[in-house]
Parts: structure tokens; C-alpha cells; sequence
């Protein structure tokens, strides 16, 4: 039996990895352009719509980026009146973010705008395909977790 040899076109990683760079920067050439944006703020502004009160820490664990990434977003977003940072009462190291009047604006704003990019980017696939896609990336994020630890 011969060694597999590494391509990186078709390993899977790079794969992934390549797919979710060129989605990402499609997505943050949009945002930019339209809200001025960036993906990492938009990140933010998702979790916090969803999860208010959430914590800065609470989004590093949820979107895998890193601390400082989930701050300096955290801090434009407050600057710009989009979101407010409040002292966490239970662990006083971080704060709970909430959106202003502003970032709900904004949030509803870019929300159809978010789907509507999702859905011209996958509508090729059918709704089964999907389905098993996002079945699939679950897995694989299950199974890296528990490589990791």
C-alpha cells in the first residue's frame, strides 16, 4: 500500500479552512461596504442580539476568536454607541454586553441582509443538502472538541 501523500486541494482542513476564508471576506466586503463593519464586529453584534447580557468571554468560547478580537470589536462597537458594556456582578474581569437602541437599528438592519447573502450563496443546494451540511460541520466540531481535550 503506498502513503497517501498531502495536496493540499484536497485535504480536508485546507478545504475547510479555504471555504470559510472565502465566505468570511465576501461577507466583510458586504458589511464594510454597507454598514461600515467589520466581520468581527458583526460577530459581536450577532451573539449580543441573541444572547443579551452575554459576556466578552461567552463570544471567544461561541465564535472560537481570540480575546483580544472579541475586545477591540467590543470597544469600536461602544465607541460607536452600537453596544453597551456593563460591569459583570459575578466576575468583575468582564463585562456583560448589551445592544444600544442603535446596535438593535443596526442589527435589524443587517439581519435579512446576512440571510439574504446566505441564501444566494447556497442556492444551488437543496434544503436536504443543507440539512446534512450543517449536520456534517457539527460533527466535525464535535469531534475536534474532543481531540482537544
Amino acid at each position: 500500500m503506498t502513503a497517501k501523500t498531502l495536496q493540499l486541494d484536497a485535504f480536508i482542513p485546507f478545504r475547510l479552512s479555504f471555504t470559510s476564508n472565502l465566505v468570511s471576506s465576501t461577507i466583510a466586503q458586504s458589511y464594510d461596504a454597507l454598514f461600515g463593519i467589520k466581520i468581527a464586529e458583526w460577530r459581536v453584534i450577532a451573539w449580543v442580539a441573541e444572547r443579551e447580557g452575554i459576556s466578552q468571554q461567552e463570544i471567544c468560547e461561541l465564535t472560537r476568536m481570540d480575546k483580544v478580537t472579541v475586545s477591540r470589536a467590543a470597544i469600536a462597537l461602544t465607541e460607536r454607541g452600537l453596544l453597551e458594556r456593563k460591569p459583570n456582578a459575578v466576575d468583575r474581569r468582564s463585562h456583560l454586553l448589551a445592544l444600544s437602541a442603535e446596535g438593535r437599528k443596526l442589527y435589524a438592519a443587517i439581519a435579512p441582509k446576512a440571510l439574504e447573502l446566505e441564501r444566494r450563496i447556497f442556492a444551488e443546494f437543496s434544503e436536504a443538502e443543507l440539512e446534512g451540511f450543517v449536520g456534517t460541520l457539527r460533527r466535525i466540531d464535535a469531534i475536534v472538541i474532543a481531540l482537544g481535550e
